[in-house]
């Protein structure tokens, strides 16, 4: 009895989230510097195997991924392992090793759109329970006062990303900062749209495998300014030339363009009624931000970021980045940039030192932080 119980409920799911296929046919253009064209006649379809309950087990990788849909809650409970190969960690780049972690997720079964982008460190979660973390924490500091947060997806410095556009955090978490190579591929059911995963509002987040969705960000004109400019990090220092065109190195080389492309300035798009979000091979990769409601909405960036898309260190984060002699707090020897122009000003009590609660006061009086590099943690 139970066994002919466990068939029926199979069948019903079968048919309650089974695939439908909608035709799509997509033409548009746009003129002058939004310069391209295309016209698509292709099925849309939709795998609706991992908008139910699914379960991923892989005895090869560790992974252990479990998601439980109820009337308004999606709950992914998971070890963040990959269900798929990775590139080698540690590595040169990245000095860290994966480790499960044990997290459980909620997303909203039935997403709310509001149109209000708001920024989020970490914007989705793919279907095997590996986060989406586009940005890094990796900065480079002029002493002329400019900060330019680096990308992953560059080539001036190497933070150990695998063929997967990921690497691993000190934590041992294991993130993608684009395209999910392995996961593209293990999630590809033939249409052009390949699901492969959700963002914290509950929007599904998808790769066009023909590249059909541009996003709409361009790079900047001009130049970028800065000297004396350096990267550091606990394994290495570089000085860094930042002088030149903006050539995708830094996030701040880029700036949002409404209708230059396809997307969003989340990288979202309404298909066929259904807003998505899709992780593209060009800037911004995966989008810094979401459109819909979140439960547990995540501290946005201060004031004075171009594209409101950048974050900045916390003032214990400061600390521990710049205090060489470890003595949990800055001589004006340690400091650079802002931080030794102003040292002065913060230096409350005269003592010669920065301290963790004068740093803070910083931030309470001007409602942001200061402008220094982040902590090194191998692009959090």
């Amino acid at each position: 009895m139970k066994n002919l119980y466990k068939i029926l409920v199979v069948v019903m799911l079968g048919l309650l989230f089974g695939c439908n296929s909608q035709k799509k046919t997509t033409t548009h253009s746009h003129d002058g510097l939004q310069n391209h064209s295309h016209d698509t006649d292709h099925t849309f379809k939709t795998t609706n195997n991992y908008y139910g309950n699914y379960e991923l087990e892989d005895t090869t990788y560790g992974t252990k991924t479990k998601v439980t849909v109820n009337s308004d809650t999606r709950v992914m409970v998971t070890n963040s392992l990959p269900n798929h190969e990775t590139g080698t960690f540690p590595n040169q780049g990245n000095p860290n090793t994966i480790a499960a972690q044990n997290i459980t997720y909620k997303f909203p079964v039935t997403p709310k759109y509001t149109g209000k982008a708001q920024w989020m460190r970490e914007p989705g979660i793919a279907l095997n329970g590996i986060k989406f973390e586009p940005q890094t924490a990796e900065v480079v500091v002029c002493d002329t006062g400019e900060n330019y947060r680096v990308e992953a997806i560059q080539d001036v410095i190497d933070l150990g990303l695998d063929f997967n556009h990921a690497h691993v955090q000190p934590t041992g978490a294991y993130h993608y900062h684009g395209t999910p190579t392995s996961i593209i591929s293990k999630f590809d059911i033939g249409q052009d749209l390949v699901h492969i995963g959700f963002a914290h509002d509950g929007f599904p987040m998808y790769y066009s495998k023909s590249g059909q969705y541009k996003p709409s960000f361009k790079l900047l004109d001009g130049t970028r300014q800065g000297e004396d400019c350096t990267y550091d990090n606990p394994h290495q220092h570089m000085d860094i030339a930042v002088g030149g065109h903006h050539d995708g190195t830094y996030g701040s080389d880029y700036e949002y363009v409404a209708g230059y492309g396809d997307l969003d300035e989340c990288n979202g798009i309404t298909v066929d009624g259904k807003y998505m979000y899709l992780v593209t091979n060009e800037f911004p990769y995966v989008g810094r931000c979401v459109m819909g409601e979140v439960e547990s909405q995540e501290q946005g960036p201060p004031n004075g970021q171009q594209n409101g898309l950048e974050g900045r260190p916390e003032p214990s984060q400061i600390i521990k980045q710049m205090d060489d002699n470890k003595d949990g707090k800055l001589s004006k020897n340690e400091v650079k940039g802002p931080l030794k122009e102003d040292f002065t000003k913060i230096d409350a009590n005269n003592d010669g030192f920065l301290t963790k609660e004068e740093l803070q006061k910083v931030v309470n009086n001007r409602g942001q932080r200061p402008q220094v590099k982040s902590p090194q943690d191998r692009s959090n």
